[in-house]
Formats: structure tokens, C-alpha cells, sequence
């Protein structure tokens, strides 16, 4: 397992929400060159950057961004707001290397069959995409954790995989900003159920302890936002992990 080290960016600054609440934001003195250039130079290669206002439809962030991204050699894993077959195919052939994709994927049933039939050269674009799943209590939320699905989540789960989708990002909605633990339960049912699933935990993160949690359930990669930004987790101890992870592979 490794850890994906999270910049979320709101108007071009650097932040990060309380259960997803655009109201309760901390904003951090530091910008997103800054960050990514602090985490390229610890030997991190992967960075997952959440797009606020592209979140809201609001994409006058995007220029910034791929300005930025065009100009370093950091590994992108990019969302917010992605909710057309175009939009996906204009991140991934813009260099972006996992474009995740959340709302669109819930609410308009054909989305993901028309994605699973796009290819990009040799690659699909399925290998390209990370479907993200928001849980609070077993439940999908979507739109800004506004609405819930009734769709059931471990048949949503299967569903992606019949379409060719392996890789998902699950944020614990309960645990997430809290710095109060991940939601290794909830973590562990999806892998029970599907144990060949690529699976990248996010949420409540706030320790070490919580990162060796995760990495006995064999979850793929884990997001780490705050517990970095307020100095619980250093980015020399993500360094160590990670090359760690890469000689267990």
C-alpha cells in the first residue's frame, strides 16, 4: 500500500473542508506549486488534487492547474467535477494520469458503459479512471454529499467491475476532516466482497497507526489531506512508507 498525499483547491488556494462543507473551509498559506514541488522533492510521485470549484461546474481553476501539472513531472489524480465523456477524455489527453469521476457515474446510468468502450491508443480509458464512491452509514451520497442513491453499494461495486472498473476511491464521509481514524470497517466489507479491487481509502486519516490499519486490509493506496497539513503526519514519514511499499512490490 502507499499513500497519495491530497491538495484540495479552492479559487486557487490551497484547503481543506469539513464534511465536504464549502462554509467550514481551513485555508492553508501555501500554494499548490508550492505543494507539489515540496512533495516531488521528498521523492513522492503521486498527488491527488480535488478541484473545488470544478466540483460546483465552476472549472476557472483548470487553466491554473494544468499550467501547473504541464510544468512538473508529479503524477496527477484529478477530480472535481467531472460529468461528461468529453471532460474525461480532455484530462486524460491533457496528461492527467487518473481523472475520478463521482456524480455522473451515480445519476446517468449510460455514463460508465460509454466510458468502458473508449479506448486511448492500446489503453482503455477504464484503466485511466477511478470511480468514487462517497459513503456515509452504507449509504452513496453524491452532488456534494447532498443527495443519497438508492443504489446499494456493494452492487454499485459490481456493477463498475462488469464494466471493466477496478480502481475506486471511498471516502468515509463519517470519518472524513475529523482526524479521528479511517473507516477500516467499512473498508474491510468492500474488500471481503471484492478482493480484486484496486481500493483507495480517504477520510479521517490522522496517523501512522492509521496508515498500518489500512495496509493490513490490503487497500491499494490510502489519501492523506490534513493529517499533513497540521503536522500529524510528516511528509518524510510518506517518503519512508512509500519506498518501503515499493520494495515489498
Amino acid at each position: 500500500m502507499y499513500i497519495i498525499p491530497a491538495i484540495d483547491v479552492l479559487d486557487k488556494k490551497v484547503v481543506r473542508l469539513r464534511e465536504g462543507n464549502y462554509d467550514d473551509a481551513t485555508i492553508y498559506e501555501v500554494s499548490l506549486e508550492e505543494m507539489i514541488e515540496r512533495y516531488r522533492s521528498n521523492g513522492t510521485e503521486f498527488v491527488h488534487i480535488i478541484d473545488l470549484n470544478g466540483a460546483k461546474g465552476d472549472f476557472s481553476n483548470q487553466a491554473y492547474l494544468f499550467d501547473i501539472v504541464r510544468n512538473s513531472d508529479m503524477k496527477v489524480q484529478y477530480g472535481g467535477g467531472v460529468r461528461s465523456i468529453e471532460k474525461v477524455q480532455e484530462l486524460v489527453d491533457a496528461g492527467i494520469h487518473r481523472v475520478v469521476v463521482g456524480t455522473q457515474a451515480i445519476t446517468n446510468p449510460t455514463f460508465l458503459d460509454e466510458l468502458s468502450n473508449l479506448n486511448r491508443g492500446k489503453y482503455k480509458y477504464a484503466d485511466h479512471v477511478v470511480i468514487a464512491i462517497d459513503v456515509l452509514d452504507e449509504v452513496i451520497k453524491y452532488s456534494g454529499w447532498m443527495e443519497s442513491s438508492p443504489v446499494k453499494l456493494l452492487d454499485y461495486i459490481d456493477r463498475c467491475l462488469s464494466l471493466g472498473f477496478f480502481r475506486f476511491l471511498c471516502t468515509d464521509i463519517n470519518k472524513d476532516g475529523k482526524l479521528g481514524g479511517a473507516g477500516v470497517e467499512l473498508y474491510k466489507k468492500l474488500m471481503d466482497h471484492s478482493p480484486i479491487i484496486k481500493l483507495i481509502a480517504s477520510g479521517g486519516i490522522s496517523s501512522m497507526s492509521d496508515v498500518k490499519d489500512l495496509d493490513a486490509i490490503h487497500v491499494e493506496a490510502c489519501v492523506i489531506g490534513k493529517a499533513i497539513y497540521e503536522n500529524h503526519i510528516t511528509i518524510e514519514e510518506i517518503k519512508t512508507w512509500n519506498l518501503k511499499s515499493l520494495i515489498r512490490f
